[in-house]
């Protein structure tokens, strides 16, 4: 049995993207390799879960529309995240 890893960032925190996001195909509405969140966009985290293979949270978070978004970036969007493409506001 090993240690979870605790997470970084709690259910109801205001984050930011630090990168552009891309549907690698979970949105179908969306084409693949669209523009989900652009870098900057603020969010919330809204669930948090746990990938047991590599022992890493994933965060789920509602995002608003961000600096950088085309006409065709989905007014908001809920996607899984890792730590790494997100930060505290």
């Amino acid at each position: 049995m090993f240690e979870l890893r605790e997470p970084k960032f709690q259910w109801g925190q205001r984050v930011t993207a630090l990168t552009d996001l891309f549907n690698d195909g979970t949105h179908p509405e969306v084409a693949l390799d669209a523009l989900l969140v652009a870098e900057g966009a603020p969010g919330e985290v809204v669930q948090i879960g746990h990938h047991e293979e590599a022992n890493i949270p994933i965060y789920m978070v509602e995002f608003d529309r961000g600096p950088g978004s085309t006409d065709e970036t989905p007014k908001r969007c809920v996607i899984g995240v890792l730590e790494e493409e997100i930060a505290p506001v």
